[in-house]
């Protein structure tokens, strides 16, 4: 049975690590209109983890935009005994190409760019991983969440 959290509760239970704040322009008729696209990465540090993105006129809006775009879009990602993957998976998201692999206790997070980010804020401890293709941040981060969502735990596969 699920339980509905009040919306200060949610926020208290997930961490977020911004990724990323880029200035964008749009062309526009009167000449160009300048914004601020934020990068955020939501996650409970337990196997909950989530990428938001949020574009705003200020700074802070766009962080609030894309808290609440990150936590509209989190995954439930199956860990073992180890704070490891349970199997080895590739993630792909438009032009970038990753791969997730399980590693030995006690070895870290191998891993770079916003793809770091997003398996330390799922609660991973132990990762191999490797990145192939673009470095575009935005699509990195969400080719690793593709990846992760691919996992089953032992149970599952069972």
């Amino acid at each position: 049975m699920r339980t509905k959290l009040s919306r200060k509760s949610k926020s208290k239970l997930f961490e977020h690590r911004i990724v990323t704040v880029d200035r964008v322009t749009k062309v526009v008729k009167g000449g160009k209109k300048m914004s601020f696209r934020a990068i955020l990465v939501v996650g409970d540090k337990k196997g909950k983890v989530g990428v938001g993105v949020g574009k705003a006129s200020e700074i802070k809006i766009a962080i609030q935009k894309g808290l609440t775009n990150g936590r509209g879009n989190i995954i439930l990602v199956p860990l073992t005994n180890t704070n490891s993957i349970p199997h080895s998976t590739i993630g792909k998201f438009k032009a970038s190409k990753l791969i997730l692999r399980p590693s030995a206790p006690g070895s870290g997070v191998i891993a770079g760019s916003s793809m770091r980010t997003v398996l330390e804020m799922a609660g991973i401890e132990n990762i191999l991983s490797k990145r192939l293709g673009s470095d575009n941040l935005l699509n990195n981060a969400r080719a690793t969440l593709k990846g992760l969502s691919k996992l089953k735990s032992p149970k599952q596969k069972a």
